[in-house]
């Protein structure tokens, strides 16, 4: 890994980056297109398994937010492997969050800053971006939630 400045935040926040997850069907995990690299959504793992749950139902807002921002970390792992090297990263540009939620629960947004924040701090204002946080009805294998990500590239 180098040792730019993004490697330094995360090594100071105890955070190891993993490897690239194995596709779970028909897709890969992530896509270059000129200056831009798309991440394949990401399902929430606990333990190396699915974290499964519903917000609302028996899940809270706070361990929704716990799971998208272990999510959040995943994802830097793929981008890492998709560009080598995270101080590439121009610009977080857009983040899309699926929140596993019943049709009553209205805080998808707050789960979905768990991710938000930690490409905040990770990133500083590189880390800004646009983004979706969506209520779903339900996510592969149960999982609570799921987010996708664009980055732009120097």
């Amino acid at each position: 890994m180098s040792t730019t400045p993004i490697y330094d935040k995360l090594k100071a926040l105890g955070i190891t980056l993993p490897p690239v997850a194995v596709p779970a069907a028909a897709y890969v995990p992530f896509v270059q297109t000129g200056k831009l690299v798309f991440l394949s959504g990401h399902i929430a793992k606990k333990d190396g398994k699915p974290w499964v749950g519903q917000l609302g139902k028996n899940m809270t807002t706070e361990e929704g937010k716990a799971a998208a921002r272990a999510i959040a970390i995943d994802l830097m792992g793929t981008l890492h492997a998709a560009v080598g090297d995270l101080g590439q990263v121009k610009r977080i540009v857009k983040l899309m969050s699926l929140v596993n939620s019943t049709g009553d629960f209205t805080e998808q947004h707050l789960v979905t800053n768990g991710a938000s924040e930690l490409f905040g701090e990770v990133f500083g204002p590189v880390g800004a971006h646009a983004r979706s946080a969506f209520g779903v009805a339900q996510i592969p294998m149960g999982a609570c939630v799921e987010i996708e990500l664009i980055a732009e590239l120097a």
